[in-house]
């Protein structure tokens, strides 16, 4: 039997159960992480492959090399994931291999503060067969794998089923994590929005009103400006493109150059309503710009640099007095995107974490 989209499971609810019907049930739970498994179809988080613990132990303690313990778990362009070991499986020196390298420091972070003090808010899951699936709460799942082992167990937020609103429940929980890449909160504004469309949709179907802006807002739990600036990015693919490639301007400062390039195209071509074609046009015009010199006027200004906390003496001693871009600290210096202050932070976060 074919599953339901998600158009149909929603509609199936509101018919069933009224227009009020996404208050889906839940209770706390102490599970077993190896019951648990991330959301395939959720391209804001790492492609993960779990290991065993005692195949984490092996590979940390130079028993089995990382390419052997690939092949065993096929996790090639994947990142292998166990206790105090994540293994960056995809290829060497590409976006996407710079990309999850900044998401595994902030996890091994993450986990650092969970040794300290645990986790203050449980990631979320629902049921799934014999498992359970990661609904919100990647990172903090993905650091107890790599904190605790995932032979472990730890307490969860369990929905008794699957939520019709997935998308909306994710962006609800996310859109005001610093910790997530901009073009992970556009393209989970950008779900979001397609249930909320659907919803919308069928409320005019059953004879009442379209959700308007306002209620749109508040549905994804964020304010009126917040919805505009989503909305005005979401626009063009261009400007997901750019956040992807490493793009560090705020959201209010990228759309006040797509605001001033639509009026500009308006005002040049005469023309007060933009078709297909006109999109196409501005979309260039926004990417040239945002790729172009003009991509220097939108750098923030208060954007700095900090080594974290040294941890000893010796670190220190060996920090003053080594030449770190000889050492072998696990770090490609030649790959490294120096214009992209994140990437910068995670790599100072590396050098000292390797010092220790």
């Amino acid at each position: 039997m074919n599953e339901l989209s998600i158009d149909q499971k929603i509609r199936a609810s509101i018919n069933e159960n009224g227009l009020d019907a996404f208050f889906d049930e839940f209770e706390y739970k102490t599970l077993f992480l190896n019951k648990i498994m991330p959301d395939p179809s959720n391209p804001r988080y790492l492609p993960v492959v779990i290991i065993e613990d005692r195949h984490a132990d092996e590979v940390s303690n130079r028993k089995i090399t990382k390419r052997s313990l690939s092949k065993m778990y096929d996790a090639e362009n994947k990142v292998m994931l166990g206790k105090n070991c994540m293994l960056n499986c995809l290829k060497y020196g590409s976006k996407d291999w710079k990309r999850a390298n900044e998401t595994i420091f902030s996890i091994m972070d993450l986990a650092q503060n969970i040794n300290v003090s645990e986790l203050i808010q449980a990631p979320t899951v629902y049921p799934k067969e014999d498992k359970y699936v990661v609904l919100t709460g990647h990172r903090r799942f993905f650091a107890l794998i790599f904190s605790k082992g995932e032979g472990s167990a730890n307490q969860f937020k369990v929905y008794k089923s699957e939520p019709t609103l997935k998308k909306i429940k994710q962006f609800q929980e996310n859109s005001s994590r610093e910790s997530l890449l901009p073009s992970g909160k556009l393209s989970a504004f950008n779900e979001a929005m397609l249930e909320a469309e659907v919803i919308s949709s069928h409320r005019k179907n059953l004879g009442l009103k379209k959700l308007s802006i306002r209620e749109k807002a508040n549905l994804l739990g964020i304010s009126m400006g917040a919805f505009d600036n989503y909305n005005v990015l979401v626009r063009y693919p261009s400007v997901f493109k750019a956040y992807e490639s490493g793009l560090t301007p705020s959201f209010m400062k990228v759309k006040k150059l797509v605001i001033k390039i639509e009026s500009e195209y308006k005002e040049e071509n005469q023309k007060s309503v933009l078709n297909v074609e006109d999109k196409r046009k501005i979309d260039r015009l926004i990417e040239d710009s945002l790729a172009g010199n003009k991509k220097q006027e939108l750098v923030d200004k208060n954007v700095c640099f900090s080594f974290p906390a040294i941890p000893s003496k010796g670190a220190l001693e060996t920090l003053l007095s080594k030449n770190i871009f000889e050492m072998d600290l696990g770090i490609d210096w030649n790959s490294t995107d120096w214009s992209n202050p994140q990437e910068i932070n995670n790599v100072l976060k590396k050098v000292v974490a390797s010092l220790e």
